[in-house]
């Protein structure tokens, strides 16, 4: 098991915005180009299993997750399924102005890969998922200013 944080990334979109994305459904998941053939089961009002096939270390393989969600806080995320199967991790959202700051917490494991291949997942993983949401966020934030009034 391998213990992360990364702290300090930023959304250019007051949080109020980025959870308005979070829960925008596909225009979200369309972001991310790391998942293919997405499956959303309602567990909760707060929770869902999400499955689908993530491309994770040059592989494509399924994979299913338990995602909690506690706006304008956190996101919680079991990985019940997959290459990181085992894994549990907590974004939490801090609200800066016209931004926000996301520090990602977790222990990452794996039932397949050699404990120097779990880190190395995990962070392609947190990366792509960023680097996806991102320039996402930040064009419709400036896309619904400049629609304002």
């Amino acid at each position: 098991m391998v213990y992360l944080k990364d702290e300090g990334s930023e959304f250019e979109a007051p949080v109020d915005f980025v959870w308005k994305y979070i829960f925008g459904g596909e225009g979200h998941d369309a972001a991310h180009k790391t998942t293919r053939n997405p499956k959303f089961k309602k567990v909760s009002e707060i929770t869902i299993e999400y499955g689908s096939e993530r491309l994770l270390r040059g592989k494509w393989a399924p994979d299913r997750m338990r995602i909690t969600m506690v706006p304008p806080i956190s996101v919680t995320t079991e990985w019940l399924d997959g290459v990181l199967a085992g894994s549990k991790f907590v974004y939490v959202y801090k609200p800066q102005g016209e931004k926000t700051r996301i520090d990602v917490y977790g222990e990452f494991t794996s039932p397949t890969l050699p404990p120097e291949g779990v880190e190395a997942a995990a962070r392609e993983f947190l990366e792509s998922e960023f680097r996806d949401d991102a320039p996402a966020v930040k064009a419709e934030y400036h896309r619904a200013k400049s629609a304002r009034p």
